[in-house]
């Protein structure tokens, strides 16, 4: 019996320890948040220039619902650009179903559109995707989407807004 109690007081206390360090992660300023942008606002200027739901998922990281964006189904010829400061982020010939309810692309239009951080939000890192004009949360980058880059940069909607070619 006193083993059983030892060993469920060292699991405990390993699992509150990586609880702790990942809190402490995601706490530090992640590297979209610490750099300048070519397109800076203040907070109040953005909540002036956003709706509700792009100011939540732009500048506070936050999520849309699955499959509640219009873009999710747009198969138009076009540029997908940022809703926040207009920069092009994705063209269509790169999107594709991933099934997941976001739009998903398997790559950037070009390789200065979008920038990468490290996100520990959930716990685990992850890749998060910004806009590389106004820093701007756009979603997620994958590694189980299709050729040729086996990338899905599973992004919110609400993020972009679309320009028919």
């Amino acid at each position: 019996m006193h083993d059983q109690s030892h060993n469920r007081r060292t699991f405990l206390g390993l699992l509150g320890s990586g609880v702790a360090a990942s809190t402490l992660a995601a706490c530090g300023s992640s590297e979209a948040n610490a750099k300048d942008f070519p397109v800076s606002l203040s907070e109040g200027e953005w909540r002036k220039k956003l709706t509700k739901s792009e100011f939540y998922v732009l500048r506070e990281a936050g999520t849309e619902r699955p499959y509640s964006s219009p873009l999710n189904d747009e198969k138009r010829a076009g540029t997908f650009v940022c809703a926040g400061c207009g920069n092009a982020l994705y063209s269509s010939k790169t999107k594709y179903d991933s099934k997941t309810g976001w739009p998903s692309f398997w790559k950037a239009i070009d390789s200065d559109a979008v920038g990468t951080s490290t996100d520990y939000k959930i716990g685990y890192p992850r890749t998060e995707v910004h806009c590389a004009d106004c820093g701007g949360h756009l979603g997620h980058i994958f590694n189980d989407g299709p050729r040729p880059t086996g990338k899905r940069h599973c992004i919110n909607g609400v993020a972009m807004d679309f320009v028919a070619a």
